[in-house]
C-alpha cells in the first residue's frame, strides 16, 4: 500500500464503525442495516453510509437508487457536503441513510487521481456531532473505496460466515487493518467479529464458532447470527428485521448485538 499522509481526527465526533469483509455473501449489508436499526431503536442517532456500488443497503431500506439525484459518490468524488445527500428514513426514527448508486462503480479509478484519495470519506464525516454512531457498509473488495471506509473509522466490525474458508479471508482482512494503521489511520481498532449465517444443524458451523473463539477470544461477539429466511426476506420489503419481524429470532439477535456493541464502545476522545 502506498504511503500517504496520516489523517488527524477532530476533537469530537460520533463513533464511526466500518462493517468490513472483502468476501461477498457474509451478511455484511444485513448486519449494517439491522445493527443500525437496532441501535436507532435504542434511542441512538445513527447514520448509515452505503459505500457499496451494488447499493444493497440503500435498496434494503426502501430507497430506490435509480430515483436518486445524489449519493455517496457525489460526496467522496465530487466533494459535495454529506448533509446534502443524507436521507432521514420515514418510519425509522433515529436512522439516516447516505445512499449509494451505480455511479459509485467508477469511483475507484476516479479516486486514484484525487488529492487525499484515502481520506475523502473521513473528511466528509467531520463535524457530524449530532450522531451517536456512523455505520459504514463496504464493498466486497479491498480497493480504494474500502480503504476510505477504514481510514474514516475508529473501529472495524467484521461479519464472518460460519463456513470453511472464513478464517482465510479473515487473516487477509487483519493484514489490511495493520497496513491501514501503519500508514493512514493509527487509531483503527477492532470492534469485534460477529459470526453470521450460523446453521445449528451442521457440525461445521459449530466448529467455525469454536475455532474463532479459540483464536480471537473476546474479540468475537457473544451474539451469533443464525441463518434466517426472514432476514433474507426483509430487504425485499425495504425494512430492517426489527420492523419486518420484530418478535422473531433475527430481530432478537441484532438487538443483542447492538447491546454488545454499545457496551464495547465509548465516545471517541481525542
Amino acid at each position: 500500500m502506498k504511503q500517504a499522509q496520516t489523517y488527524t481526527a477532530p476533537m469530537s465526533r460520533p463513533r464511526i464503525i466500518t462493517v468490513c469483509n472483502q468476501k461477498g455473501g457474509v451478511g455484511k449489508t444485513t448486519t449494517a442495516i439491522n445493527l443500525g436499526a437496532a441501535l436507532a431503536e435504542r434511542g441512538m442517532k445513527v447514520l448509515l453510509v452505503d459505500s457499496d456500488p451494488q447499493a444493497n443497503a440503500t435498496s434494503g431500506l426502501g430507497v430506490d437508487p435509480k430515483q436518486l439525484s445524489a449519493s455517496i459518490y457525489d460526496v467522496i468524488v465530487l466533494g459535495r457536503p454529506l448533509r446534502e445527500v443524507a436521507l432521514p428514513l420515514a418510519g425509522l426514527p433515529g436512522l439516516t441513510l447516505v445512499p449509494a448508486t451505480v455511479e459509485l462503480a467508477g469511483a475507484e479509478l476516479e479516486l486514484a487521481e484525487l488529492p487525499l484519495r484515502e481520506s475523502r470519506l473521513r473528511l466528509a464525516l467531520d463535524g457530524l456531532a449530532e450522531f451517536d454512531y456512523v455505520l459504514v457498509d463496504t464493498p466486497p473488495s479491498l480497493g480504494l473505496l474500502t480503504v476510505n471506509c477504514l481510514v474514516a473509522a475508529d473501529r472495524m466490525l467484521i461479519p464472518l460466515q460460519c463456513e470453511y474458508f472464513a478464517l482465510e479471508g479473515l487473516s487477509l482482512l487483519t493484514r489490511t487493518q495493520a497496513l491501514v494503521r501503519q500508514s493512514l489511520n493509527p487509531g483503527l481498532s477492532l470492534a469485534g467479529i460477529v459470526l453470521t449465517l450460523f446453521d445449528p444443524r451442521t457440525v461445521l458451523s459449530a466448529q467455525v464458532v469454536a475455532e474463532v473463539r479459540r483464536q480471537f477470544g473476546d474479540q468475537a461477539f457473544e451474539t451469533v447470527i443464525s441463518r434466517s429466511v426472514r432476514l433474507s426476506e426483509a430487504p425485499s420489503h425495504g425494512l430492517p428485521i426489527t420492523q419486518y419481524e420484530p418478535n422473531g429470532r433475527g430481530a432478537a439477535a441484532y438487538r443483542a448485538l447492538a447491546e454488545e456493541l454499545v457496551l464495547r464502545t465509548s465516545p471517541v476522545a481525542a
